[in-house]
């Protein structure tokens, strides 16, 4: 009997639905469905029967689901044991997106090689999709992610990143602070996408203009939006993680807008679950932090 299958089997019954529980084992639909059918021939049994809002467990599956617990359980018991690492690794495995790649990890990793001397890096650069599967295939020990949502994954708020409208500083908003968001009309803009949720709520409030903004020029890395601002190639909402030090100087200025009043990007610290609790209240404690806004 494989433990995959069982596995399968407690989370499609721990949320009720082929479709959820794979996406919290970051599989297929199909492949789900694959992993119940096959335990359901070892056991000569029907597990499930499926309802109009979802699936729920036939009067064997009720039976079996307590020996699946108690075999999963075990099985993860034993893995933990066999495959336990000190708190603090020897070379530790970090995975990042491209903005934390770029804006935080240069001043973290000084941070932490300050308090834990012998400890050497290994850096990988993804989207959260791809560091949350490489995090539970053990292929990093850390990621900094947006939000990750997993039974075996624990995830901690680092840092809320606002996104504003930020202008070169010779540029008519820059002297005013705020505008209405009437005023992007025709404004010429350049926009850094980068896929999150967040994102997609700066173009539905571009939806309710007349006149939309005129988007010269779609960028998929913060710094080439920057640059194109500092160019005057045109005007971008920005994290402000990426335009610390042009806004300190005075040549990156933020613009107001009610309407994207609150739009951030939150950044997380996913580990697996029981791991590395000293670095994590290490990388917690780490300042910047604090003065990313």
């Amino acid at each position: 009997m494989n433990i995959d299958n069982i596995e399968a089997f407690v989370y499609v019954n721990h949320y009720g639905s082929f479709n959820k529980a794979a996406d919290a084992l970051y599989l297929s639909q199909p492949s789900v469905t694959s992993r119940i059918q096959t335990l359901e021939r070892d056991l000569d049994a029907k597990l499930f029967e499926r309802q109009a809002k979802g699936v729920q467990l036939t009067d064997t599956g009720k039976t079996f689901l307590s020996y699946a617990q108690q075999i999963l359980q075990t099985y993860r018991k034993g893995k933990l044991h066999l495959q336990k690492k000190p708190s603090v690794p020897q070379e530790l495995r970090i995975g990042s997106t491209v903005s934390v790649s770029t804006y935080i990890i240069p001043e973290l990793l000084p941070f932490l090689k300050g308090l834990f001397p012998e400890l050497t890096f290994k850096l990988t650069t993804a989207t959260t999709d791809e560091l949350g599967a490489r995090l539970l295939e053990q292929e990093i020990d850390i990621a900094f992610v947006r939000k990750l949502t997993h039974p075996s994954l624990r995830s901690y708020p680092l840092y809320d990143d606002p996104i504003r409208l930020y202008v070169y500083d010779s540029h008519p908003f820059a002297a005013r602070g705020r505008i209405e968001l009437s005023e992007l009309a025709g404004e010429k803009l350049v926009f850094f996408e980068c896929g999150s949720l967040d994102w997609l709520r700066l173009h539905r409030v571009f939806e309710s203009l007349e006149q939309p903004p005129d988007i010269v020029c779609h960028a998929d890395q913060s710094e080439t939006a920057k640059k194109l601002v500092l160019g005057r190639a045109g005007i971008a909402f920005l994290p402000g993680v990426c335009i610390r030090e042009e806004a300190a100087k005075g040549r990156l200025v933020p613009v107001e807008i009610a309407e994207t009043a609150g739009i951030s990007l939150q950044t997380s610290l996913s580990v697996r679950s029981g791991e590395y609790a000293e670095l994590v209240e290490a990388i917690r404690s780490f300042q910047a932090f604090s003065m990313i806004e």
